[in-house]
């Protein structure tokens, strides 16, 4: 059945204003079919009409930069982390609206697995886009939890691309760096590949056609990775201008992750990040070095932004219900619009993904990933949370305007 959409004020992120007195019809085939603003009325004959009254209407949201929960087989058995890392996902889409995400790191290809089961239908969860384990050198970063493999050597790295890519993932994750949460020898500011690692890495990626997503926390990572071919560039806690300047050069992305290093006690400025903090409980070390990394990560944010960088939205934090949220209001903070926030987290993180052909916007044709809030969320980002309803492909997976869930 067509299901029409009235009443409404379109967010549609292809203009850079609201359409208001919007309908949007959607087709059998959970498209697109018609969009109309300004009053202009559309056939309901036959439809399932559903009044907005008056409520914005927007693409889904996506997070571009996601783990499951930090969890060793000594905090939980493996079948319960599978269980678990589901669940998050399915919560996140009907309790938030984020309606895609890409992984960053998993262990034993738990996301290939649901990723697998929610395109056969089997669960009504996200989209989701896929790099099994994420690849590092021994002694590289963020190695306690399994979602690493320590690989060393050019052939090392090969090998282990070439197990990735006959397990399923979508993308080829390397760290070519260290990070700011990690233990004492595990620092953003080292780079861990040496040159014919690195180098071999990018060049299997490369002949087998796979999307490097490259972690890179400096400078000498961030130029590597561009310079090689990287399709997006993860964090860039401290960059330079030749970093801006191959971003341009090579029309790469950058998914910036400002929570690692912004939400902490001293830096918390509103309710949802102190439930957070609350919740996370970070060790007092790693605050510290959140704390000293912030200013110069928001700076470079900044710099990339107005230079005209492709950015996309991704979060890294969990839980993945929050997470997204938490990064949204952080880019406004540290200077983006709420426009070129929401665009981030919905047109451009669709294509950072490949997916901007069929989700990311509001466009006749397209997918009907949509979410529905209460109030304008270009007037206040945080708006987001007031979430109505989300449809995913046409089909109502959530609403909570009666507080039911289907």
């Amino acid at each position: 059945m067509r299901t029409l959409l009235t009443n409404t004020t379109l967010i549609d992120c292809v203009s850079s204003a609201p359409l208001a007195n919007a309908s949007v019809a959607i087709g059998d085939d959970g498209r697109i079919a018609e969009i109309a603003a300004g009053g202009r009325k559309l056939d309901a004959a036959g439809a399932q009409v559903i009044d907005l009254k008056g409520a914005y209407l927007l693409p889904g949201l996506w997070d571009v930069h996601i783990h499951p929960d930090y969890l060793t087989l000594a905090d939980a058995p493996l079948a319960d982390q599978v269980a678990l890392f589901g669940h998050r996902l399915m919560s996140a889409l009907t309790e938030s609206g984020i309606i895609g995400f890409r992984c960053a790191g998993t262990h034993s290809f738990m996301d290939v697995a649901w990723k697998r089961a929610f395109d056969a239908g089997q669960y009504v969860g996200p989209r989701l886009y896929t790099c099994g384990h994420f690849l590092t050198t021994t002694g590289g970063h963020f190695l306690t939890t399994g979602h690493a493999l320590e690989c060393d050597g050019p052939y090392g790295f090969v090998k282990a691309i070439r197990e990735q890519i006959k397990h399923g993932v979508d993308h080829i994750k390397l760290n070519l760096s260290g990070g700011i949460m990690g233990p004492a020898w595990d620092r953003h500011w080292h780079s861990f590949l040496l040159d014919d690692e690195i180098r071999a890495a990018f060049a299997i990626c490369r002949q087998r056609e796979f999307k490097v997503m490259a972690h890179a926390t400096n400078p000498d990572a961030v130029k590597n990775a561009l310079k090689l071919g990287a399709h997006s560039v993860e964090h860039g806690y401290i960059m330079d201008d030749e970093c801006i300047e191959l971003f341009l050069k090579h029309d790469a992305w950058y998914v910036p992750t400002l929570a690692i290093s912004h939400l902490t006690p001293q830096q918390a400025g509103n309710e949802w990040e102190r439930a957070y903090l609350q919740q996370r409980n970070l060790a007092p070390s790693l605050c510290c070095r959140a704390d000293a990394a912030s200013d110069v990560h928001a700076a470079w944010f900044r710099k990339a932004l107005n230079a005209g960088v492709k950015m996309a939205l991704g979060s890294d934090i969990r839980p993945l219900k929050d997470a997204a949220l938490l990064e949204m209001g952080l880019w406004v903070k540290d200077g983006a619009t709420p426009l070129q926030t929401l665009l981030a987290a919905t047109r451009h993180a669709a294509a950072v993904c490949g997916a901007g052909d069929d989700l990311g916007t509001v466009e006749t044709g397209k997918l009907a990933d949509l979410i529905v809030v209460g109030a304008n969320p270009l007037d206040d980002i945080n708006n987001v949370r007031q979430l109505q309803l989300v449809l995913k492909g046409g089909c109502v997976v959530s609403d909570k305007r009666s507080g039911q869930q289907r």
